[in-house]
């Protein structure tokens, strides 16, 4: 039976090789994706929960020897949620010595006066929430707005649009927003979610919980992530081979003729291509040649 000291040693032991992976997936996911540039400043979008966390503490090693040089700056949105813990935040940001900002706005009488009661409240407050974060990045010239996604969040938004919205499309791990005035990135894209519970847990961040939704059990997300679960249970390792197939796109495999040329694929020179009124016609007899005879002109 191990001695206490050897348990100690192996704990630490295990919490070092996850840091070292998790700072590994991170450096790559911005080496991939172009994420931070020479001068770039960062506004991390911190929440308070485990995922947010994470993301500013191992991009807060990377900087250190970063090739590039960019700030850091968290920022939480503070929405007057009744009871919210106002400070938590504060208290631990200054005691990690990272740049700071708390921008309060009451998002909350807003999602609770507009929304009905028993219906979901999390489109709203996201929008409300990327509204104001978007605002302050703007206003205050940051470059870059990082947010907490991880890798499970990426696969889930996916099926979430294939299964409810059909269309294949996801989270991507860096974007320009709809307005072209921001980019988005995503550093925690290759990381598991188990990954971050088991890292949040070690370097005992002080969690906040979002009590807003309250339970919401039905969310289209919720059956999605159970999903995943179940898959991951009974084919471990099924959610990375996902993760990277969104990672290598094939559209000549796929049936989107605007993001592959389907019609000029195997196209006879100097034939004509095909006239879309003609073939929903619905008339079998449409551009036919008329018999002699008939009286058809």
């Amino acid at each position: 039976m191990p001695t206490l000291r050897h348990a100690d040693r192996r704990g630490a032991h295990e919490a070092n090789r996850l840091a070292k992976r998790l700072r590994h997936q991170v450096g790559k996911a911005i080496a991939d994706f172009g994420m931070i540039e020479e001068g770039d400043r960062v506004m991390v979008c911190l929440s308070g929960g485990k995922d947010s966390y994470t993301m500013l503490d191992v991009l807060l090693q990377l900087q250190k020897k970063a090739p590039v040089s960019f700030s850091i700056t968290a920022v939480n949105l503070d929405q007057k949620q009744p009871g919210f813990p106002e400070h938590v935040l504060p208290e631990y940001l200054r005691s990690i010595g990272v740049d700071f900002h708390i921008i309060e706005q009451d998002t909350y009488s807003v999602v609770t006066r507009v929304v009905p009661e028993g219906k979901t409240m999390c489109s709203l407050c996201s929008r409300l929430r990327r509204g104001a974060l978007y605002t302050w990045a703007e206003e205050h010239g940051y470059t870059k707005i990082a947010l907490g996604h991880h890798r499970d969040d990426l696969v889930a938004t996916f099926f979430l649009n294939l299964f409810f919205h059909a269309k294949l499309s996801g989270m991507p791990p860096k974007l320009l927003s709809d307005d072209g005035r921001h980019v988005v990135i995503r550093p925690l894209a290759y990381v598991r979610e188990d990954d971050i519970a088991a890292y949040a847990e070690a370097k005992a961040f002080p969690i906040i919980p979002c009590n807003l939704c309250g339970s919401q059990e039905n969310l289209q997300r919720k059956q999605v992530q159970k999903m995943m679960a179940q898959w991951e249970r009974e084919s471990p390792g099924r959610i990375e081979t996902i993760s990277r197939a969104l990672g290598d796109i094939r559209p000549s495999q796929l049936s989107d003729p605007a993001l592959f040329d389907f019609l000029s694929l195997g196209h006879r020179e100097g034939a004509a291509l095909p006239d879309a009124h003609a073939w929903l016609a619905g008339d079998p007899e449409a551009g036919t040649p008329a018999p002699a005879g008939s009286g058809r002109s």
